[in-house]
């Protein structure tokens, strides 16, 4: 993987260079409209708000602040820096934050977290491999 780093911690990568950024480190995220984006798909309302205080609190303690779009069943993210008007090393660490929190799968891991259980009535995120788009 590509050692990222631009000059100065504000500085703004090219659109080019993002969308080469997100293949390579966050393929789940995309560049649209000057953002970078994620849709994080889940079960219902209450696994929402999960994500949303998940997302609300990782953001809080970063102090960089996303966008977010909230639905019964999904909650789509959207990271740029405002004051450096671009997306920058801040938006990428903060979504890789959000990537590693929100999709942690413990079950998978081998932990002895066991995870939630293969059944609908405890459903949570649908991880990606579990929906399309």
């Amino acid at each position: 993987m590509a050692q990222w780093r631009k000059g100065s911690p504000g500085e703004v990568y090219s659109p080019q260079e993002i969308e080469e950024r997100l293949r390579s480190e966050l393929p789940a995220w995309y560049y649209e409209d000057g953002w970078i984006r994620r849709k994080y798909r889940t079960s219902g309302w209450k696994s929402t708000l999960m994500v949303v205080n998940t997302v609300g609190h990782l953001a809080e303690a970063a102090w960089h602040h996303p966008d977010l779009t909230v639905s019964y069943a999904f909650v789509i993210v959207k990271l740029v820096n405002h004051a450096a008007k671009g997306v920058t090393d801040k938006d990428f660490a903060l979504a890789r934050k959000i990537e590693e929190v929100v999709g942690w799968r413990p079950g998978s891991e081998g932990s002895v977290l066991e995870g939630t259980p293969d059944d609908p009535r405890f459903a949570y995120i649908k991880y990606d491999h579990d929906a399309p788009g």
